[in-house]
């Protein structure tokens, strides 16, 4: 949902790093040997990326000769990047590239673990190629699940490759109810395709962005609600107005799609909410 810059090291560069401190002899060997495999998959991944055509892939074409995917992934991943020295390096670097540790996928949880955008037990030949591997908070990874797309509108954004944070695009509207709260949706910008406005759409409903957004500006306004008083009571309409768009123009600097962003820009624009409306409880 927000994009990250390309990991910097290659599929075999990882791959090698995290096999290569591998202590038996004879598995070493066996996972050295797959590397010719893990160097093709990753070249097939990336030309399928460039083409737009992830939803193709099969997993038949991504194994490795002579390994299961849970061997794969138990020997590279687990105990090679994530358990290993020098596998753990890359690890770190993958895991340090949000800004302030906020997760891409959602734009709101803590980065606390690597999602395998294409599932590993099926990919194994992807299992620590880095353009894989997205860093993500716990939720986001659980809700994503284990299944690969099968169709192109059903491939979530990927933040290395998708960057839609370039024009505003995500709205709420005031819901004028006791108590009011915030209605989140996407309105696409007249330049995007039809395709990226529904893997956008999909994306918001497999993280369930608009429940997230819409509780967490309710705690937000429950936070400035009596600033909101004050601010009516002394000076009326307009400067709660003024204090909501000045709001907005800070988060929006900072965000330009963040759901504060949306929230602020939404209770400005509104006269009933700007009027009192969140006092009508």
């Amino acid at each position: 949902m927000w994009p990250l810059r390309r990991p910097a090291f290659t599929a075999r560069t990882s791959y090698d790093t995290c096999v290569d401190s591998t202590q038996d002899k004879e598995r070493r060997k066996k996972l050295q040997k797959a590397a010719g495999s893990v160097e093709q998959a990753g070249r097939r991944f990336r030309k399928a990326v460039a083409k737009g055509t992830l939803h193709k892939l099969r997993e038949e074409a991504f194994q490795l000769p002579g390994i299961t995917g849970t061997e794969a992934y138990t020997w590279a991943y687990e105990n090679g990047m994530v358990g290993r020295k020098n596998g753990r390096r890359l690890y770190d670097q993958l895991m340090a590239v949000p800004e302030h540790d906020t997760c891409p996928l959602c734009g709101q949880g803590m980065v606390r673990t690597l999602d395998h955008f294409l599932p590993k037990a099926d990919f194994a030949a992807l299992c620590v190629d880095p353009l894989n591997l997205i860093p993500a908070c716990a939720d986001c990874n659980k809700a994503k699940g284990d299944k690969a797309p099968q169709t192109p509108e059903k491939v979530t954004l990927h933040p290395y490759l998708d960057n839609i944070d370039d024009c505003p695009w995500l709205t709420a509207r005031v819901v004028r109810e006791s108590p009011t709260w915030l209605e989140y949706f996407i309105t696409p910008p007249g330049h995007w395709d039809e395709l990226l406005t529904h893997r956008t759409g999909h994306h918001f409903e497999v993280f369930n962005l608009a429940e997230l957004y819409s509780a967490q500006a309710g705690r937000t306004l429950n936070s400035i609600r009596q600033q909101l008083d004050d601010l009516l009571g002394a000076a009326g309409f307009q400067s709660v107005r003024d204090y909501l768009e000045g709001e907005a123009r800070t988060r929006r600097a900072a965000r330009l799609n963040g759901w504060e962003t949306a929230a602020y820009q939404a209770w400005a624009k509104d006269d009933w909410f700007c009027a009192g409306g969140w006092t009508d409880i």
